[in-house]
């Protein structure tokens, strides 16, 4: 048993004991998910705008700096090569050749070149490499070289392998397999001197620089071919390179060299400084395996055998990975005595003769590190440690250990925050430090911030804000104000500083600061600019910001002029959750802790950097409306109204990494916005004409030159000029029509007007023709009835007459005359004269009266007639008697007789009957 505990101690002290790393710039991986593309990269290649191709296994792989696409060969064949010349990216692949460039639509198309070559097989060739040689393209294959020139291809192909080929002084050096340099003259190769040095070597790169042309070999370093002959080119790194082997080869300044290997990533080598710095998995590449490289600007891109890797060269910002996961979060970082300690969630770390060294006894949370009266001391989760190198001593057993401030106006005294409150710290006569418990506040005190000499600001990690009043000696609370949600909007998450004898407090993102003549405490009205920023280093010029709302960008101002925003996508990625903490280390140097290591920015080499950095003008790379998309060569994309409600655009940067843009829309609505990613989206805009200007955005908000795009929506076809024509066609139509309607209208309103006069005329000629009818009706029945009247007198006076003369008969003595007298008196009453007198103003009055009653009854007499007719006119009995010279019981008998023969029964009125009657 005790072997076994001997032998896990043996392990653990090991493994605290890492390997350092030179601070590398950023490492950006790009993985086989994002691309989604074969793992194997075996060429590179960028054009003028930064945009990178690389040769995949699965075809070409396209990089605008958004978003990745792969574009196939016909066969689907792998491509070994790529290179971009003159607006063209050619590839290499077996058996076959060609060159992508971009249509209208900004979409690679493939034009193959094979077809060129005049009387020739290919035997199982594939092609490794192309580059320019004057006007002419190069091809490279094992077994030979294909020049492409004026539309035609010369094949050269010698009886050896060719290895490589490269460009020396106007020249095309190349490199055979059977360990010899050729040039290409004339379209031929002419060996050059043969060189003894390159005896049993295989040459896998070369490439010009200063001192002449750098040829590299697998296994036996590198040589300088120059006009002095062929010379070893002596590093520091030549064992790493033979035992690693060498495989890429790329100059990528003056002074530095890329050199990219097999086994163990690349070695980044300053000829000048005789230094080195290796970039391998161990500190970020996603493979060892480089197979692979080419640079634009300082962004050295490197194809490796598993993934496509971007490292940012010349960079201000570098970083310290760990890896290994053995370091862990880092809290807090510290240069004491000129080395660097580093405390993280696993213990303490000092870098000494570049190896990172584990503090012994120092395993555990550790807080914070301290630099108080010339000694370092660590907050640990078990207490509070004093540091010096490989020794651990704690002075002090209270748990928890935070931020160490010093008393104002006393140059011995400090005060400490912990799990369970204050601690006075103070050193006696020998030199030795006492901790004292503070009494009067029993709560976590992990933000402390003195107003005065004896009053301390004091924040709970979590809830609570105090101010605090403190004894001439520093160990009780003589006073203590908690403020509440009765004081503060919230006594969560706050933070207290003092910012140029201001106690200032950042609650819940927004700034506040204490008024002592008011003694409350109110919006800090010249920090509302830094609202939702965490305020994570500070001094009299220098203040450092991290925006806690979305992306943690991170902000350097003086609170004047100066602001520079850090916007680093690695460093907001890793930044230590809830504890982002700056440290500076000199004056203008910084580090950032993070959750895998420690960054170090050196402020003035950013401000150089990004002064004169250029932003790039970001490109368009596609115009999309509702799925259709545009061709980018218009002046103004035109879009049809139906396709509006949903419009992207896609831009890129591909010069910058981890681009922020900036777009502003004006038109019939405008719109303003920032995005992170290089895609705009406009929702159901309404019609007319738009601008929109799209820049990338840089440090200090500064903007590049504006990209700016026109287009236009369409109206919708009910507002489109077809429309507005068909439109005034209608309505001049309408016009017409309502013209025509009117006068219609006016016509038939005149016509019934005219109709209604000759009407109402015609009903007043009418009205008086009855009338004068009725007058003369009422006339000849007044003179009818005058005639009947008339006639009834005569003949009742007659009757009379006869009657008394017949009574008196015998008094008569002329018997003969009487009879004679009698007889006159008899056609008297049955006067024909007096009838027809009355028929004919009878008949005025009842036209056809006596035609259609015999039409009815033929059978009626004449006498019967005129009983019928006396009846019409309503006269009595004993009316009609006199008019027929009977009595009144013989017109009764007649009547009788008349009704029989029309049929009328006895309950009908016979005098109606023949009133109704026409």
């Amino acid at each position: 048993m005790r072997l076994f505990f001997i032998l896990l101690l043996t392990v653990l002290t090991t493994s605290l004991r890492l390997s350092a790393q030179n601070l590398l710039p950023p490492i950006h991986n790009y993985k086989i998910f994002e691309y989604r593309a074969d793992s194997k990269n075996w060429g590179l290649s960028t054009n003028e705008a930064g945009e990178l191709f690389a040769a995949n296994n699965s075809g070409l792989l396209h990089y605008n700096g958004e978003k990745w696409h792969l574009y196939k060969l016909p066969d689907n064949t792998t491509i070994r090569s790529v290179a971009h010349i003159n607006d063209r990216i050619y590839t290499g692949s077996y058996e076959e050749f060609g060159y992508w460039v971009k249509n209208t639509y900004g979409v690679l198309e493939y034009t193959s070149l094979t077809h060129l070559i005049k009387d020739h097989t290919f035997t199982n060739e594939e092609f490794w490499q192309i580059m320019p040689y004057g006007d002419d393209v190069l091809f490279r294959s094992f077994n030979g070289i294909y020049l492409l020139r004026d539309n035609e291809v010369k094949v050269i192909a010698p009886d050896f392998v060719i290895n490589y080929i490269s460009g020396y002084r106007d020249k095309i050096v190349v490199a055979a397999g059977h360990n010899r340099l050729y040039e290409l003259v004339d379209d031929k190769l002419e060996p050059l001197k043969e060189y003894k040095l390159f005896s049993d070597k295989i040459i896998v790169g070369m490439a010009e620089i200063e001192e002449g042309l750098l040829v590299g070999t697998r296994r036996n370093g590198c040589f300088i071919l120059n006009d002095r002959g062929v010379s070893p080119f002596k590093t520091l790194i030549d064992d790493q390179l033979s035992q690693h082997q060498l495989n890429q080869i790329l100059p990528i300044s003056e002074s530095m060299i890329a050199f990219g290997t097999i086994k163990n990533g690349i070695y980044l080598y300053d000829k000048n400084k005789k230094s080195s710095q290796k970039v391998n998995r161990q500190v970020g590449l996603q493979n060892n395996t480089v197979l692979s490289m080419t640079q634009y600007q300082d962004q050295l891109w490197v194809g490796l055998d598993n993934g496509i890797d971007r490292i940012q060269l010349n960079y201000p910002l570098t970083y310290y990975t760990d890896y290994t996961g053995a370091v862990g979060t880092v809290y807090d970082l510290a240069v004491y005595k000129n080395i660097l300690y580093m405390a993280s969630n696993t213990g303490m770390y000092y870098f000494k003769d570049d190896v990172l060294h584990f503090v012994e006894g120092s395993q555990g949370h550790v807080w914070d590190l301290n630099i108080t009266d010339g000694d370092l001391f660590c907050g640990h989760n078990t207490g509070t440690y004093k540091v010096e190198e490989n020794t651990f001593e704690k002075i002090s057993d209270i748990s928890g250990g935070y931020q160490i401030v010093k008393v104002p106006e006393s140059d011995a005294s400090f005060v400490q925050g912990t799990y369970i409150g204050l601690s006075k710290y103070e050193k006696d006569d020998s030199g030795n430090w006492v901790v004292t418990p503070i009494t009067g506040i029993n709560k976590p005190a992990k933000y402390l911030c003195f107003e005065d000499a004896h009053t301390l600001w004091v924040a709970h990690p979590y809830k609570g804000l105090y101010r605090l009043v403190l004894n001439d000696s520093y160990d009780q609370v003589v006073d203590k104000i908690e403020f509440t949600k009765e004081n503060i909007p919230t006594n969560y998450n706050v933070k207290v500083f003092n910012i140029r004898n201001q106690i200032a407090l950042d609650i819940e993102g927004v700034w506040h600061r204490y008024d002592p003549i008011l003694k409350k405490i109110k919006l800090f009205d010249e920090f509302q600019a830094y609202n939702h920023k965490n305020l994570v280093y500070h001094d009299d010029s220098s203040f450092w910001f991290i925006d806690n709302e979305g992306v943690k960008k991170v902000l350097f101002s003086d609170l004047k002029e100066v602001n520079y925003i850090l916007d680093d996508l690695q460093l907001q990625k890793r930044l230590t959750p809830e504890a982002e903490k700056i440290v500076k280390l000199n004056d203008s140097t910084y580090s950032f802790t993070l959750n895998d290591g420690f960054g170090k920015l050196d402020i003035s080499e950013f401000r150089h950097h990004f002064e004169n950095f250029e932003l790039q003008q970001p490109k368009l790379v596609s115009f999309k409306a509702k799925g259709s998309t545009y061709p980018l060569d218009k002046d103004t994309f035109e879009i049809p109204y139906k396709l509006a409600s949903d419009i992207t655009v896609n831009i890129a940067s591909p010069a910058l990494l981890d681009a922020t843009y900036y777009y502003d829309l004006s038109g019939p609505i405008d719109q303003e916005a920032y995005l992170e990613n290089g895609q705009i989206n406009f929702q159901n805009l309404p019609y007319g004409n738009y601008e929109l200007n799209v820049f990338s955005v840089g440090i200090d908000n500064e903007r590049s030159k504006a990209n700016i795009l026109f287009f236009e929506i369409a109206p919708p076809w009910y507002l489109s000029k077809v429309s507005f024509v068909l439109y005034i066609v209608a309505f001049i139509v309408a016009l017409f029509l309502l013209r025509r309607y009117n006068r219609s209208k006016i016509e038939k309103r005149h016509l019934e007007l005219k109709t209604k006069f000759i009407k109402d005329q015609e009903e007043r000629l009418a009205k008086k023709e009855k009338e004068k009818l009725e007058k003369e009706i009422k006339k000849k029945q007044k003179e009818l009835a005058r005639i009947t009247m008339s006639m009834a007198e005569k003949n009742k006076v007659i009757l009379e007459l006869k009657e008394m003369l017949l009574v008196n008969k015998s008094q008569f003595t002329n018997q003969k005359r009487f009879g004679s007298f009698i007889k006159k008196l008899d056609n008297s009453i049955n006067d024909d004269e007096d009838w027809k007198h009355f028929e004919v103003n009878f008949k005025e009055l009842h036209e056809d009266f006596f035609e259609n009653l015999l039409k009815m009854y033929p059978k009626l007499t004449p006498k019967d007639l005129k009983l019928c007719a006396y009846l019409k006119m309503n006269l009595t009995s004993k009316e009609i008697a006199p008019l027929m010279a009977i009595s009144n019981r013989g017109v009764e008998i007649h009547r009788y007789r008349l009704r029989k023969k029309l049929g009328i029964d006895s309950s009908q009125n016979l005098s109606n009957f023949l009133i109704k009657f026409n």
